[in-house]
């Protein structure tokens, strides 16, 4: 599959009238979702984010990228340190034999490593987050939320040709319907505040030089709550990933965050069961350990998040009570 895509790009970087390629096109680090390559051509350099096809086959994926494209624009206009893709021949999105990419200059930089993020980079990041929220804000009209409606009982049914994720849906059965209620619980209690959000600036998006902030992977803009995205991201940012929630992380990332921004909210404690959102990633990711994807290597992946994923519902269930106590401002 990646033999083919390289051959993909060499034809689209031809079609589009870009340098000739010079050196092998190289596998980088994409995230979970999409794959990333490294193009050099003789005087450049470029990453091409290779779009994922079951992503792309969504009846809405189109106006979703659209939507974020005209969000990333506003937010470059506003001087929010990100990488955004190259508008070529008047679009950003790029498409050749019914595959989509983007090209972005190639950013020099590093992923902060997990297991080491600082209580600086989280304040930054939630700056950083702020600042994009702080953008735009608008009172939004009353309505019904959208809950979760996720049928556990129907993937344990459909489970049973992978005995793996047979075997930790039922032992973990009433954890995922509680966790549910709980997010479903919350999303009514959120107050009726939109703004720009960006969900996906976890660690893993944000690059760093020098000591400073870049955010990449912007394919997630949309417009949102900022109270569930502030609760969301800061705990990412203060270990809920890797199990290890760190509280002074935590309280960094929303210094920052309030320096740049005052969305009017306090009562976070109240909206708690907004950070089992994760039961949604593990919804994706079992479809894809069942096989809705794009090749084996990425069941593999689906299969693996399946594991880390209820990891860390089980972990933000026995840290409830701590991370409550936290969010008392």
């Amino acid at each position: 599959m990646q033999m083919e895509c390289q051959l993909l790009i060499e034809k689209l970087f031809e079609d589009l009238g870009l340098a000739k390629i010079s050196f092998p096109i190289t596998s980088v680090s994409g995230g979970f979702m999409h794959r990333m390559y490294k193009v050099c051509t003789a005087n450049h350099t470029y990453a091409v984010k290779h779009l994922n096809p079951e992503i792309m086959k969504r009846s809405d994926a189109m106006d979703n990228y659209k939507k974020a494209e005209r969000l990333e624009t506003i937010l470059e206009g506003e001087g929010i340190p990100i990488v955004a893709a190259l508008i070529i021949d008047g679009k950003k999105m790029q498409e050749i034999q019914g595959n989509y990419f983007y090209i972005f200059d190639w950013h020099e930089g590093n992923i902060t490593d997990w297991n080491n993020i600082t209580a600086e980079q989280c304040r930054k990041a939630g700056n950083i987050q702020g600042r994009i929220h702080a953008i735009e804000t608008k009172q939004s009209e009353q309505s019904e939320p959208e809950l979760c409606t996720i049928d556990w009982n129907e993937y344990l049914a459909k489970s049973v040709e992978c005995k793996e994720v047979e075997s930790l849906l039922k032992e973990n059965l009433p954890l995922l319907e509680y966790a549910q209620t709980e997010l479903n619980k919350a999303r009514q209690s959120l107050p009726n505040i939109t703004t720009i959000i960006d969900e996906d600036m976890d660690p893993k998006n944000v690059m760093w030089k020098n000591g400073e902030p870049v955010v990449i992977d912007l394919e997630c803009l949309d417009y949102g709550n900022p109270v569930s995205s502030a609760i969301q991201l800061s705990l990412q940012w203060s270990g809920i990933t890797l199990c290890d929630f760190d509280a002074e992380k935590q309280k960094a990332f929303f210094q920052g965050y309030s320096q740049a921004y005052d969305n009017g909210f306090r009562n976070y404690k109240s909206v708690f069961g907004l950070t089992y959102t994760w039961i949604e990633w593990l919804e994706y990711n079992i479809q894809r350990a069942l096989g809705s994807c794009q090749d084996k290597s990425e069941q593999e992946l689906g299969l693996t998040e399946v594991k880390n994923t209820i990891n860390r519902i089980k972990y933000i269930h026995h840290m409830e009570d701590k991370i409550k106590s936290n969010l008392e401002f």
